[in-house]
């Protein structure tokens, strides 16, 4: 046996629920990864690289990515409200609730955190050294969604329900086993092609989060990397 193998063979973790958690962190660490890199791109090069489209295929392109990268080994959720609904029908134990979305959570949190180090100088550049939620140059847009101000909350609660409503009507059937079962091996190309549906129909009022873990990692990194308490009250225009 290699060195290297002797290695990983002492570093692999034996705890299950340790390694279901460390399953999400990283799956969901490359889901946002992809996706705000994508943002950052567009927003930075002023959509002369790339689109709002190239933003929504990035994040379904990192669904898949995910989906194979830790699917076996903790059902890649990547989000709290899949948790959630796996609750509910039995086939996730309560008690892994919390741990599960507190890793999708610090995985989105150090997926911005790099984007933030790979795009820092262009987010430097573009937004003239300040960081800010508001106006023609904020960047905060990149990590984090945001509603229009054209829009009432009650308006952007249904959105956000109905769109993750949406999410789950789609994918849960994917796996039952009394409703024609996608292929295993297929079941990530077609999450992240519902994703892709989704994200693409129901952005315009407040960005298609349709994730906790998708906005709220992001929205604490840019809390505590300099955009200040304005994450979470500001309306972008």
């Amino acid at each position: 046996m290699s060195l290297v193998k002797k290695i990983v063979k002492r570093m692999k973790v034996k705890n299950e629920l340790a390694r279901q958690v460390m399953g999400e962190i990283l799956g969901t660490f490359v889901l946002l990864l992809f996706g705000c890199a994508a943002a950052a791109q567009v927003k930075t090069s002023r959509e002369t690289k790339g689109q709002f489209l190239s933003v929504n295929m990035a994040f379904s392109v990192g669904v898949m990515s995910a989906m194979y990268l830790c699917r076996a080994v903790s059902g890649a959720h990547l989000n709290p409200a899949v948790s959630l609904s796996f609750c509910v029908l039995g086939d996730l134990a309560w008690i892994k609730l919390l741990p599960y979305s507190l890793g999708q959570i610090l995985g989105a949190y150090l997926a911005s955190g790099l984007v933030y180090l790979i795009y820092h100088d262009a987010i430097m550049e573009f937004s003239g050294g300040i960081l800010t939620v508001f106006g023609p140059n904020e960047t905060a847009s990149i990590f984090a969604t945001y509603p229009t101000d054209v829009v009432s909350v009650q308006t952007n609660f249904l959105d956000q329900v109905v769109g993750t409503a949406m999410l789950m009507l789609c994918i849960l059937p994917l796996n039952d086993k009394r409703n024609a079962p996608a292929p295993e091996a297929l079941l990530p190309p077609i999450v992240a092609t519902v994703v892709l549906g989704i994200s693409m129909s129901m952005s315009a009022n407040c960005g298609a989060a349709i994730n906790p873990a998708r906005d709220l990692g992001p929205r604490l990194f840019t809390f505590t990397a300099g955009w200040g308490t304005e994450v979470f009250t500001c309306v972008l225009y």
